[in-house]
């Protein structure tokens, strides 16, 4: 479909032109000059060294050993202090009322008077003084 066209030139049916930038450099060179420019300046870039560094090496736990032997007693520790005198405690609730007490004994009679003497007839009326007597 395509005709082949010198360097620069793009044959198309119906559309034929040719490929200039502004400088008069052909299109294909100014690719190649932009790709070695760009290619340099991300060599030139100063890439940081990567140092991996390999986590410590924990040794391992060998077996248990043998137990070992029993200590000495130690020594009896000093008596303690005396501790001080508590609180006085609150005072109690009151109690309940006690129950009613047994009817006493009956009282030891009396000895008997003498009889009295027979009256002479006379008969005494005593009045209540009056509310206040005039002064004379």
């Amino acid at each position: 479909m395509f005709g082949s066209a010198p360097m620069g030139r793009l044959n198309v049916p119906m559309l034929s032109f040719h490929l200039r930038n502004n400088m008069g450099i052909p299109m294909n060179r100014l690719i190649w000059i932009v790709a070695l420019l760009g290619l340099s300046t991300l060599a030139a870039c100063d890439k940081p060294t990567v140092v991996n560094v390999p986590p410590p090496v924990t040794p391992m736990p060998g077996p248990a050993g043998p137990t070992g032997a029993t200590g000495d007693t130690g020594a009896t520790g000093n008596t303690g202090n005396t501790g001080n005198t508590g609180s006085t405690g609150s005072t109690g609730s009151t109690g309940s009322t006690g129950s009613t007490g047994s009817t006493g004994a009956p009282g030891y009679d009396g000895s008997k008077g003498e009889p009295g003497k027979a009256g002479d007839g006379t008969t005494v009326i005593v009045l209540p003084p009056s509310a206040s007597a005039p002064a004379k």
